[in-house]
């Protein structure tokens, strides 16, 4: 999240982390506060995604987990195959996260859509690129362009 200079000058590296998460994936809402879907640090992307922990606990505050994942070299890739195949947002998103290995359930549940429209958008994208299974969309993002 961040390349101090000199750490040996932070004097609390908890406090330090605290700062870097409110002012890097904190983001305003219309509910209030949020975490950001995504960032950037240095040259690498990372996605952001945030669970919210039960306490059972009246006296507690709200928690949350944060899990930070680096991005895979295939988003330029998903990024270019997308423009060459006039790929959606959306269609876009269920590339990458295909890419990422995932199955039709879990990018379902990254997306908050149903793993039936997941299914839907990966035989739309199966279409547009002219290849009839899901390896033949990695095929096309990962593998020798021609």
């Amino acid at each position: 999240m961040s390349y101090p200079t000199m750490p040996e000058r932070i004097k609390r590296m908890d406090q330090f982390l605290v700062d870097r998460i409110r002012v890097g994936l904190l983001s305003r809402s219309t509910d209030g506060l949020d975490f950001v879907k995504e960032f950037k640090s240095g040259k690498r992307r990372y996605f952001c995604r945030t669970f919210r922990l039960d306490t059972n606990s009246k006296s507690l505050p709200v928690l949350a987990a944060l899990l930070l994942e680096r991005s895979c070299s295939g988003t330029m890739a998903v990024s270019q195959i997308g423009e060459e195949f006039d790929l959606t947002e959306r269609e876009r998103e269920t590339v990458q996260l295909l890419v990422q290995g995932l199955t039709s359930k879990e990018i379902a549940m990254r997306m908050n859509i149903s793993p039936n429209t997941v299914k839907a958008f990966l035989r739309i994208v199966m279409v547009k690129m002219g290849v009839s299974t899901r390896s033949g969309i990695l095929g096309k993002v990962i593998g020798p362009s021609g």
